[in-house]
């Protein structure tokens, strides 16, 4: 391994990311449009509806209220910048996706400009 090289994942790395960042983004525009969005989901949750679906509608309305998901996106992002790893990429890129689309866009996009920063670092040497 050259010891100049930049982090860049490679083909097979980019396309499990790929997964990883659509399937994350397509189950936050799923509870976004179909539980938290919809007034007579909401209005059934109100009344004691026990789904699946109330249970996703309250954590995330949790999450959401302490900017939680954002935050971590953006923890995530910053350790991946000082010490970078495909598996806290991974992580890091799930939680800005959801918080972009789960109300918690300041701090999600904040994230994804310190991923985007990542590309810039240098991959550290190993132990």
């Amino acid at each position: 391994m050259e010891p100049n090289r930049l982090f860049l994942p490679s083909a097979r790395a980019t396309n499990i990311l790929l997964i990883v960042g659509f399937g994350a983004l397509g189950y936050a525009l799923y509870v976004r449009y179909m539980g938290i969005e919809q007034s007579h989901v909401g209005l059934a949750c109100n009344a004691g509806l026990d789904t699946w679906m109330c249970a996703q509608r309250r954590v995330f309305a949790a999450l959401f209220d302490r900017s939680l998901i954002g935050g971590a996106a953006v923890v995530l992002a910053a350790i991946h910048l000082l010490r970078p790893t495909l598996v806290i990429f991974a992580l890091a890129l799930a939680a800005a996706l959801m918080g972009v689309v789960l109300y918690n866009g300041m701090l999600a996009s904040l994230a994804i400009g310190l991923l985007l920063l990542s590309f810039a670092r240098r991959v550290p040497e190993p132990d």
